[in-house]
């Protein structure tokens, strides 16, 4: 199940590093390249009830097996897209097989954490995932460097993909925890995934903050060199991806709900550290703590839904995803408009009252 996490996070994380190359070569601005990239998340957002209605109807098995392939070919479309009519639909492909692997993969490690007599581990699938991330930075700057071409290297990744999936398929779950095969594509959430939704949606607005906005801050807030502008969005990846690995263990410990209430905590401590004290080494420290704070909502989050009793485990996990996603994607353009009419300090103020959102609902939810 790991290699399927890290696969997956390799997959998405291989696509973001040629970004640039592929706005290069077919001649797209910043703005028009803003708008091209909205394709994904409308594919993500209008696949999300389907792919619960799937993983009840069919199973979690079926529909990552699948799902992984259909990611994995609409990575490869993209490296060979030489227009924006081929790019646009296979952006909004790689959407549909972003989210239809991603609830399917949950719930197959929502079954493992049963497995495990429901001992916190999803939080290290995550942070497999994170962690694929650096790796395809790290293959995408290679790439670059010695002229590799967005189809080739897409290739190589696909291929590797393909050859990840052949390995783990004999060792995914077979059975979903909590299926109901008769569960319409609809459902109204109760009360208890509602407020899931609500701490996921808080969460995933900090999170979208930081991917967006964290070099901006850097570079007109803080007032960084120019070698130091990323340095806030590293800074924020590394302990996210860090954290994410040691959040199983302290869940273990202290419970799911306490580390949720701890997590939005040092979100909200690291960004008012930012806001506060503008500087490149208390913003540095901030960020780091945001990325700690972040790190272990949404698996947990996760976690919990998946073990819902009153609806199964993929159209739980996609009404958790759907308000999540919402916040994820309307947190970077509040940013802007609230920077706009006041300053991007701020709008990162008010980022950080998500942080204390998340600790207070978390104590209203059972997690």
């Amino acid at each position: 199940m790991g290699t399927l996490f890290f696969l997956l996070g390799l997959c998405f994380a291989t696509w973001a590093s040629r970004i640039p190359s592929v706005q290069q070569r077919m001649g797209i601005s910043e703005a028009g390249l803003g708008g091209v990239l909205l394709a994904i998340p409308l594919g993500q957002l209008l696949s999300l009830p389907l792919a619960g209605w799937l993983v009840a109807k069919q199973g979690s098995r079926k529909v990552v097996l699948w799902g992984v392939l259909l990611y994995a070919t609409a990575l490869l479309a993209l490296g060979w897209a030489r227009n924006l009519y081929q790019l646009l639909p296979c952006l909004a492909l790689f959407g549909i097989g972003g989210n239809l692997t991603n609830i399917s993969v949950n719930t197959q490690a929502v079954g493992v954490e049963r497995l495990y007599k429901h001992k916190p581990i999803m939080a290290s699938f995550h942070g497999l995932w994170s962690l694929a991330g650096f790796v395809a930075a790290a293959v995408g700057t290679f790439m670059i460097g010695h002229a590799v071409t967005p189809g080739v290297h897409f290739l190589l990744i696909t291929l590797l993909i393909m050859a990840g999936l052949a390995v783990s398929a004999g060792y995914i779950v077979r059975e979903d925890s909590n299926t109901d095969p008769n569960q319409p594509i609809f459902v109204k959430p109760d009360k208890e995934l509602l407020g899931l939704g609500a701490i996921a949606f808080c969460a995933l607005i900090c999170e979208g903050a930081m991917f967006d906005w964290s070099g901006i801050y850097f570079k007109k807030v803080i007032q960084a060199d120019k070698d130091w502008v990323g340095a806030g969005y590293t800074a924020f990846m590394s302990t996210m991806a860090l954290g994410r690995f040691g959040a199983d263990w302290l869940a273990g410990r202290l419970g799911a709900r306490r580390v949720i209430q701890l997590s939005g905590l040092l979100t909200a401590v690291g960004l008012l550290l930012a806001v506060l004290l503008p500087t490149l080494g208390t913003a540095l420290l901030g960020f780091l703590l945001v990325g700690f704070g972040t790190s272990s909502v949404v698996p947990l989050v996760y976690s919990a839904a998946g073990k819902s009793t009153r609806m199964s485990a993929g159209m739980a996990l996609a009404s958790v995803s759907t308000v999540g996603f919402l916040g994820f994607l309307l947190g970077p353009p509040v940013i802007g408009m609230v920077a706009g009419a006041t300053s991007l300090r701020v709008s990162f103020a008010l980022i950080a009252l998500m942080g204390l959102c998340v600790s207070a609902v978390a104590g209203r939810v059972r997690v």
